[in-house]
């Protein structure tokens, strides 16, 4: 099967696999966008302007780490536990596409939540955005690329239970200890020189320099943390789907 064809029957079949939630799910990543920004607001009294920038800037990173590292995982596992992943890779298509696809489905799901958290930024903080367009779709695209390469490898790497158990982890470390929506300088030294190897504040610095490059500057070494980290997932992932049993 040529990789057109392949990839057009996999997306057949993972938009009707989620079928009538997918509406459900937009709103729900919708409103987790909406709801970091205004309800992290709300533990900063009287927040200023440069505070509220920085929360609203980086509440789009974690949109797309969670999609990428904890719902992406969950619902390999549960494809693991049914079969359907056993049967899709023994379908003659390329294995790689299997993980192109969840990418391509993800990431049309996360988009609309991305602007409507910095819509609600706008409208919550009155807060003016100066965009860089071309680093902003390189960051989105490099962050999810990675979130869901590392996401998809958990989940073929690991028992189904045991990789649903790290997602939840997972969620838990880039919501509350991950540097997104504060900056690094508040962790102990050894949390911000642990950061400084993974790919989360990377993630987050690389998104908030595309959303307000008047206040945050790109940095090199952001750009090629990602890399690294994506490189990882989709070498894990490849040797993953490519192993037979």
């Amino acid at each position: 099967m040529s990789l057109w064809a392949g990839f057009g029957a996999l997306m057949r079949w993972s938009l009707a696999s989620i079928g009538a939630m997918l509406p459900l799910i937009v709103v729900i990543q919708a409103m987790l966008a909406a709801g970091i920004i205004i309800g992290f607001g709300f533990l900063i009294p009287d927040i200023a302007p440069e505070s509220a920038l920085f929360l609203s800037s980086g509440a789009p990173t974690i949109l797309l780490l969670t999609i990428g590292l904890v719902i992406v995982p969950q619902g390999i596992s549960r494809a693991r536990a049914s079969g359907a992943l056993d049967y899709q890779r023994a379908l003659p298509i390329s294995r790689p596409l299997l993980l192109l696809v969840d990418l391509a489905v993800w990431t049309l799901i996360a988009l609309p939540g991305v602007a409507i958290g910095l819509l609600v930024a706008w409208l919550r903080y009155d807060l003016t955005f100066s965009f860089d367009w071309p680093l902003l779709v390189l960051a989105s695209v490099l962050v999810t690329t990675m979130a869901t390469a590392l996401g998809y490898a958990i989940a073929v790497t690991f028992p189904a239970m045991l990789a649903q158990l790290l997602s939840q982890v997972l969620v838990f470390f880039v919501l509350l200890f991950s540097p997104i929506t504060f900056p690094a300088g508040q962790l102990p030294g050894w949390f911000q020189a642990l950061h400084g190897v993974l790919p989360i504040q990377a993630a987050a610095d690389l998104m908030r320099a595309g959303i307000a490059s008047d206040a945050f500057p790109a940095e090199g070494r952001d750009l090629l943390v990602l890399a690294l980290w994506t490189a990882l997932g989709l070498l894990v992932t490849y040797l993953a789907l490519a192993r037979r049993k």
